[in-house]
């Protein structure tokens, strides 16, 4: 008895969560597509996306394009495991005829005609190799044919997502881990130490000079700070719009610690896959900063409780 087949069904649902634009780019990326040759998937009607699977590989397609978003399912492939059986309107072509009712067959090559067989009698050619060679030459001097937006997407899932994400520190994509977004953001505070010098010396040369370049200062900090903070929150599988609560009062000083605190989501999420481990240079430069933190945050208790005092007597 043949093992069940299965296929992966999807009739454009959406898991819980997750947004259509992110989801198509999603399945764009795993079948390696470009977004627009997949928008019928989405119309609302089942569309089978995978066929004749076993339940290892389905299960497969299953999890992949769930953690992409898309609500699919696994149903038997009841298609895909039908036998023919021989009947009288159609004969097994390889069951024995009774005498006298042979068939006959004309050689494709010279012409000559004769009970059918595997071979030609006359000119020697195996029959099915040499229909199969002239299909090959046919096919290979046909155009090649535009692939259809239609079709159903090729490519394994399982080749598409790297074991890790790409690091770029100046982009919105990508995900980074709590100690890399310390070191990043201790890279990024020394990194502005020369630059405000050269704004504090330009106001000194001109105050509308000065104003120009620090204004051009903070802007480029908030970008990066941007940054970096989206990637953080994408490695926890939140949104990069929940970045806009550290404008808010008071959960604007309690959001930062969050997102040096909440660990990221084991293995890919639906932003990208996992950050690459830390290295020894990622761990010393978190470490200086969270210390640096600490202290700065140990000062500011301090010299409040004196302030406290002092106004006492």
């Amino acid at each position: 008895m043949n093992d069940p087949r299965f296929k992966i069904v999807f009739a454009g649902e959406l898991m819980p969560g997750h947004a259509l634009e992110q989801v198509r780019e999603n399945i764009a990326n795993l079948f390696k597509t470009d977004p627009s040759k997949i928008a019928h998937l989405f119309s609302g009607r089942p569309v089978e996306i995978k066929r004749d699977l076993d339940s290892s590989e389905a299960d497969k397609y299953l999890g992949a394009l769930q953690r992409a978003g898309a609500k699919v399912s696994k149903q038997e492939d009841l298609g895909a495991s039908l036998s023919l059986v021989a009947t009288e309107d159609h004969p097994d072509p390889n069951a024995p005829q009774e005498p006298g009712t042979e068939e006959r067959m004309t050689c494709p090559k010279c012409g000559h005609e004769q009970t059918k067989a595997i071979d030609c009698s006359a000119c020697g050619i195996v029959i099915e190799k040499f229909l199969a060679r002239q299909a090959q030459l046919t096919q290979s001097a046909s155009p090649t044919a535009t692939p259809s937006p239609y079709a159903t997407p090729q490519a394994a899932v399982g080749e598409t997502l790297p074991e890790f994400c790409e690091l770029r520190p100046f982009t919105i994509s990508g995900r980074i881990g709590r100690l890399r977004y310390l070191a990043w953001s201790m890279v990024l505070a020394f990194a502005m130490l020369p630059v405000f010098a050269v704004v504090a010396g330009a106001f000194a040369l001109s105050e509308v000079l000065g104003f120009l370049l620090g204004a051009v200062a903070v802007i480029a900090l908030l970008v990066v700070s941007v940054q970096i903070g989206v990637q953080r929150l994408h490695d926890i599988g939140w949104s990069g719009w929940l970045f806009l609560l550290n404008l808010v009062p008071f959960v604007g000083s309690v959001f930062p610690l969050l997102m040096m605190l909440i660990p990221g989501t084991a293995g890919a999420n639906r932003y990208a896959p996992p950050p690459p481990p830390n290295s020894t240079a990622v761990k010393v430069l978190a470490g200086i900063w969270l210390a640096v933190i600490v202290i700065a945050i140990i000062a500011l208790i301090i010299a409040g409780g004196i302030g406290v005092l002092a106004g006492l007597e």
